[in-house]
């Protein structure tokens, strides 16, 4: 039995419709913890368990987990909270779940930096690591999935390039770094579900196929929409003073801007890219597939 929680987001919809394909085959029986059942896709009912209700909500994860193998585990960020109350506080009652009903493996949605200098100060990337601790602290075998920044985040910025051509992050224009589709992500959570020989604790790097700046980023999208896309870089006192005024948690704004400036200094470059940290999905492909569409609409 795998439980997928965050079912219907960005990673999870993509697992899940890759464990409607794969996990029957497996043995494998399937359950989903969702706020709204009625979000989930046509495909899912009738074949997953579901569990309605928030994955933070000590009942909910109490029943949820009773007799499961393998969870996967996303904590979304929400910015009402502080980044320690997101992450760490949210999946507490989970935690507790997962070894009370003795759940044997766990796939989490982590980020790239342990061990650097910098996994202390970044911000939102330093809770998420903190959290990895916390789950493989209750004596599951843990896989964090260590992340860079998706693709999916310039959806975000559809309406500027469409209206304006513009795009806007912190980084450094030509700072090149990894960056990953959520299907990629999806795809290596399920391989780690569906084979669960591993053991102990760790981490799985999923780093997309090449390092990409923002300029690089601009000239791709200029060649697939036909038109001039650039980059503007915005400075970080900048963003937050936008980001509390849209009535966000200060505490989790800071948390935001740390993550953004380490991100610059190289947070995500400390893990090479080989056969088995790479993944598939180029920004051209996706670019063409998802974005493209969503700003020429």
């Amino acid at each position: 039995m795998i439980v997928i929680t965050a079912p219907t987001g960005n990673i999870g919809r993509h697992l899940l419709s890759l464990l409607l394909e794969s996990a029957p085959a497996a043995g494998e029986e399937l359950r989903v913890i969702v706020r709204d059942p009625a979000r989930l896709p046509q495909q899912a009912r009738g074949r997953v368990e579901v569990f309605a209700g928030s994955h933070g909500d000590a009942e909910v994860v109490d029943a949820a987990f009773e007799g499961a193998d393998a969870v996967f585990w996303l904590a979304p960020p929400d910015a009402s909270l502080t980044p320690y109350e997101a992450y760490s506080g949210f999946s507490t009652p989970a935690v507790k779940a997962l070894a009370a009903h003795r759940v044997g493996h766990v796939v989490g949605v982590s980020a790239l930096g342990r061990g650097t200098a910098l996994a202390g100060r970044a911000g939102l990337v330093t809770a998420s690591l903190a959290l990895d601790d916390l789950i493989a602290d209750s004596g599951v075998a843990y896989r964090a999935l260590a992340n860079p920044s998706f693709f999916e985040n310039l959806l975000e910025e559809a309406d500027s390039i469409r209206d304006r051509g513009v795009f806007t992050d912190s980084a450094d224009a030509d700072r090149k770094a990894p960056l990953v589709a959520t299907a990629d992500i999806a795809a290596a959570a399920a391989r780690l579900l569906l084979d669960r020989s591993w053991t102990g604790s760790g981490s799985v790097p999923v780093l997309g196929p090449q390092d990409l700046s923002p300029n690089d980023l601009a000239r791709i999208m200029t060649e697939q929409f036909g038109r001039p896309v650039r980059y503007e870089r915005q400075p970080l006192e900048e963003m937050h003073a936008t980001l509390v005024g849209y009535g966000l948690n200060e505490v989790f704004v800071q948390g935001v801007v740390d993550m953004k400036r380490a991100k610059d200094q190289g947070l995500d470059a400390g893990v090479a890219r080989t056969l088995d940290t790479a993944s598939p999905t180029g920004f051209e492909d996706w670019c063409a597939r998802t974005l493209k569409p969503a700003v020429l609409s």
